[in-house]
């Protein structure tokens, strides 16, 4: 049993992550800003109000944990980079103990087959370049830490969504997954799943991965 910290816990894929990793017996801290979606979190999870981007919160919430989970989303700010500021610089003051972290970034820091970004391709949602730029940022924070156990995973660009617990994904590096039939996607119930995969065997140490079906 891990003791697992899930800044997020309350949208749409930070549920997901949630009760997946109380589903599989893991001690969880689920942890929202707003204090009124703290209210909604699962009765088996301990439900707290706190901030990743805030150090007070981090070193309080980090201090016991073996990982955490950052899952944030659905705001206007910048939060992932700052997020990730956030972390490297606590975690390395808690020791040899600091959790590990795995931080849920962005299909569109991932690359086409000609080695760009995806993000920085004129076909990429206009209304998600401002997060995914944000994730890349976020990305390069961890990439240049010291002392600092994480991993990042990146969801597919497109087609994902709530669906079926298949149990079931497949791993990439720097390109998205495609399937037999040359599609992409995945469940937030899988995408979950490979979440807690991660926490509980990490394989993905110190890079981004990306996972499908």
């Amino acid at each position: 049993m891990a003791r697992i910290v899930i800044f997020g816990a309350g949208g749409q894929i930070g549920r997901r992550i949630t009760d997946e990793a109380i589903r599989r017996g893991h001690e969880v801290t689920a942890v929202e800003v707003d204090a009124a979606r703290v209210k909604k979190l699962p009765r088996k999870a301990n439900a707290v109000e706190g901030d990743v981007t805030s150090r007070d919160s981090v070193q309080r919430l980090a201090q016991e944990a073996d990982a955490v989970v950052v899952a944030v989303g659905g705001v206007d700010r910048p939060v992932h980079a700052n997020a990730a500021r956030t972390l490297v610089d606590v975690l390395p003051r808690i020791g040899d103990q600091a959790p590990a972290v795995l931080h849920v970034s962005s299909g569109g820091t991932l690359e086409d087959d000609n080695g760009q970004r995806l993000v920085d391709s004129p076909d990429f949602p206009a209304a998600e370049r401002k997060d995914a730029l944000d994730q890349v940022d976020a990305l390069d924070v961890y990439r240049g830490a010291r002392n600092v156990r994480w991993a990042a995973i990146a969801p597919p660009p497109r087609n994902m969504g709530q669906g079926q617990r298949r149990g079931a994904y497949r791993t990439g590096n720097d390109r998205p997954v495609v399937d037999a039939q040359g599609e992409i996607g995945i469940s937030h119930e899988d995408f979950a799943i490979a979440v807690v995969d991660e926490v509980e065997k990490p394989r993905n140490r110190n890079r981004r991965f990306t996972v499908g079906n």
